[in-house]
């Protein structure tokens, strides 16, 4: 059965693959960004850009096309987010609430204001992207890791607050994720260790489908390269 699926910051490059693994499945695929418009398509995709989800009422604008558009939503994936490393000492403070709003706030947002249509799906997912980071984070990585935190504490709490519902809440932990970005940054890396977003993608469908049901609350660990 085709589901009604939104991917945030499904412009990006993770957000393309996970975008595009549901779409190939059939699914009805909204991508929601904060960028004004998506460089690659989606086939059959809803897009719509240039909405800041860490602002409710920009959110739920958002949200009212995509009931418009296919009925209702089923599937949420957060993949909406940003990064930096910058050390405390000499750092900027600002970088710690720019962080809580880009990873935290826009997650919580969004999901709040999904929550009456995902408890009407006969199987509503909730799918985060959290960090191996906010487990135990390295230096410079106070402000990013701290928010990623909040997003698994945010997963664990609304699991507990949906039991019982049809609604499980799971969030994945990547290590560094393969893109012409993060290449860029640490050119003399060793790449293949690095996760591919599909092989990311692969774990939300997983989690997003039937077979993982009986999952929620888990932080999933996605490392291995190759």
């Amino acid at each position: 059965m085709s589901r009604s699926v939104i991917v945030t910051g499904g412009f990006g490059v993770l957000g393309h693959a996970v975008a595009s693994a549901f779409a190939a499945k059939g699914d009805r695929v909204t991508r929601i960004d904060f960028a004004p418009s998506a460089s690659e398509p989606v086939p059959g995709a809803l897009d719509i850009g240039g909405v800041d989800l860490a602002d409710a009422a920009a959110t739920r604008a958002a949200l009212d096309q995509v009931v418009a558009a296919h009925g209702g939503v089923d599937v949420l994936v957060n993949v909406a987010g940003g990064f930096t490393w910058e050390t405390l000492e000499g750092g900027s403070l600002a970088s710690w609430a720019r962080m809580q709003a880009m990873n935290l706030t826009t997650a919580a947002t969004i999901t709040q204001l999904a929550l009456p249509m995902l408890k009407a799906s006969a199987a509503g997912r909730v799918v985060n992207i959290g960090a191996g980071a906010g487990i135990k984070a390295g230096m410079g990585m106070g402000a990013y890791a701290a928010s990623k935190s909040g997003v698994h504490r945010l997963t664990e709490a609304l699991a507990e607050e949906l039991a019982g519902t049809s609604v499980t809440v799971n969030a994945i932990l990547p290590s560094i994720i393969d893109t012409p970005t993060n290449r860029a940054d640490m050119p003399d890396a060793d790449f293949s260790g690095w996760v591919k977003p599909q092989a990311i993608a692969d774990v939300i469908q997983f989690l997003a489908s039937d077979a993982a049901r009986a999952v929620t609350g888990a932080l999933v660990p996605v490392t291995r390269g190759g």
